[in-house]
């Protein structure tokens, strides 16, 4: 049975969390803004990245790091990418050498990660002079993880968070994650950090293959602007202390493992989506009745990242023929004539389309529908029996005032 709980990345044991502001955020002193999360004992690891071929300097440090598939610990900031920027990867060094001093471990057990503005020096020294208060405020607690979460936190407004509980091989198991994750986000990932800690005792090989399936169906399926950042990174951690027996290949603990694993994920997925800077609706397509799931994927994708169609859901407007549009350049071969479109919220359901056609409509209802925080647009075709979900928000004013003076 899997139960969502609280804890966050301290909800596993073992895990301990903090957050504090170092200075990285000159703007904000009262923003933290960098965040630790360590192990009792090392941990199987692994990563996903950007699909950017522009990648930040602690990516590339990660994908060295996690070169033996273990690590202990993960340090991240916010209010500097660490992206394109002089002296990248040495302070990205620098970061986990400090960390690794006050943890008592090698400086390439640990991952890091940072989000925030691109091309501009991380003030490294801040966080090193930081370090001895972070890991003093370590400790295993709901506040630890809201604090980590929030030291990750650029233009996002609301903290993600979550965890979920599960029974593998006879032994409680429990996921944590928290996540950032507002603008700069497309398919193949995001500007978006999650980290990730389970007590679950899995192999490197099989929790990177978890990670690996369990992106696509989370992380790949969100949308808000269009735009794939260079600092993408979902870290994840398994300590084993929950002392199932190991997974080490395919099969019913494993399955039970990737399920847990997909629920923890897509939920961080969808808050990350409904966050989307300057946001009033998340927005969930679901596509069915497809030839593929691959196809179902990008024709939901496709009208995720429509502009014309997130202008449409921030007026409320029922303008279902830009749905029609944007599944028409996803590059996907389908029958427009055998093509029915919904729309539905907590206010209803309307049907506004069939085989191709516009129908006769209530549009106060439709309004009513479309004016809740949480809109689907259904899909259905008749090519086949697979299925998609994909999640996205709507644009608005608020967006281009954001991202207008981001850097200033």
């Amino acid at each position: 049975m899997l139960n969502f709980i609280n804890g966050g990345v301290c909800a596993a044991q073992g895990f301990r969390a903090a957050g504090v502001h170092v200075g990285v955020k000159t703007h904000a002193a009262w923003k933290r803004d960098v965040a630790l999360i360590v192990s009792d004992v090392d941990c199987a690891a692994a990563a996903v990245f950007t699909k950017n071929r522009v990648k930040a300097a602690p990516i590339r440090v990660d994908l060295q790091h996690l070169a033996n598939g273990t690590a202990r610990a993960i340090i991240a900031n916010s209010g500097n990418a660490n992206a394109c920027a002089p002296q990248g990867e040495e302070n990205a060094e620098r970061m986990c050498a400090a960390a690794a001093k006050a943890i008592g471990c090698r400086p390439e057990d640990v991952l890091v990660s940072s989000t925030g503005v691109i091309g501009q020096r991380i003030n490294v020294e801040a966080i090193e002079a930081g370090i001895p208060e972070l890991y003093a405020a370590l400790e295993r607690s709901d506040a630890a993880s809201d604090a980590a979460g929030h030291a990750i936190m650029t233009t996002d407004l609301v903290k993600k968070e979550a965890a979920v509980e599960t029974v593998i091989g006879g032994k409680t198991v429990r996921l944590g994650g928290i996540a950032k994750g507002s603008g700069m986000i497309h398919p193949n990932m995001g500007t978006m950090l999650c980290f990730l800690t389970t007590d679950c005792a899995i192999s490197p090989t099989m929790i990177h293959t978890a990670l690996l399936e369990t992106a696509k169906v989370s992380f790949n399926r969100i949308s808000v602007d269009g735009d794939t950042s260079t600092n993408d990174t979902c870290c994840v951690l398994a300590n084993g202390l929950a002392g199932n027996a190991a997974i080490t290949e395919k099969g019913p603990d494993y399955d039970a493992f990737l399920t847990a694993l997909k629920a923890l994920c897509i939920e961080l997925a969808k808050r990350m989506a409904s966050d989307g800077e300057g946001a009033r609706h998340l927005i969930t397509c679901q596509v069915q009745g497809a030839k593929s799931e691959d196809s179902a994927e990008a024709i939901a994708k496709s009208v995720i990242s429509s502009t014309l169609t997130k202008a449409a859901i921030f007026g409320a407007d029922a303008n279902w023929g830009r749905v029609l549009c944007a599944m028409g350049y996803s590059g996907e071969d389908f029958d427009p004539d055998r093509t029915a479109v919904r729309f539905a919220s907590a206010a209803g359901e309307i049907q506004v389309c069939e085989k191709g056609r516009g129908l006769d409509f209530d549009e106060e209802l439709a309004k009513r529908i479309l004016n809740e925080h949480d809109v689907e647009i259904n899909i259905t075709l008749e090519e086949g029996a697979a299925a998609c979900v994909c999640w996205g928000c709507d644009i608005t004013y608020d967006y281009i005032k954001i991202n207008g003076d981001y850097r200033t």
